[in-house]
């Protein structure tokens, strides 16, 4: 198991930062969470693990994933971890999103700033995506 290259990227970026820096930067991801497509939002199915609401879409485009995700303004750790997850994982094949190890958090350093159960909300938001790929794969 590993991570797609654009993921992977992010995590060093996370893992490099002053840990001091580590928190504004998830802030910063936050802001980068795309808006949803018109008429997409009666579409998602929620991630219950996290503490605060959060939405998510998978779908598949020429064999490519496509991640959609909503999640309130007024909750920017949890819209940090799916702008981190959007954009590491958003256009890779589904064989490489199947492959991403559901604590693949743990190597960014955020555990020393953010609660095991936040934390433990990034690992929720993968395993919904592979579970909603599998589902498309098996249908």
């Amino acid at each position: 198991m590993s991570n797609p290259a654009p993921l992977q990227k992010i995590v060093d970026e996370f893992r490099a930062a002053p840990k001091q820096l580590r928190l504004p930067l998830l802030l910063e991801y936050a802001n980068r969470l795309p808006p949803l497509p018109a008429g997409m939002d009666s579409d998602l199915e929620r991630v219950h693990e996290c503490q605060t609401p959060l939405f998510l879409k998978t779908t598949l485009e020429d064999g490519r994933v496509r991640l959609f995700f909503d999640a309130p303004p007024e909750a920017p750790t949890t819209r940090g971890f799916a702008a981190v997850i959007g954009l590491g994982l958003d256009g890779a094949a589904v064989e490489d999103v199947l492959g991403v190890p559901d604590d693949f958090y743990q190597e960014m350093g955020l555990a020393e700033l953010i609660s095991p159960l936040r934390l433990r909300g990034m690992g929720a938001i993968v395993g919904r995506v592979k579970r909603q790929l599998r589902a498309k794969q098996q249908a």
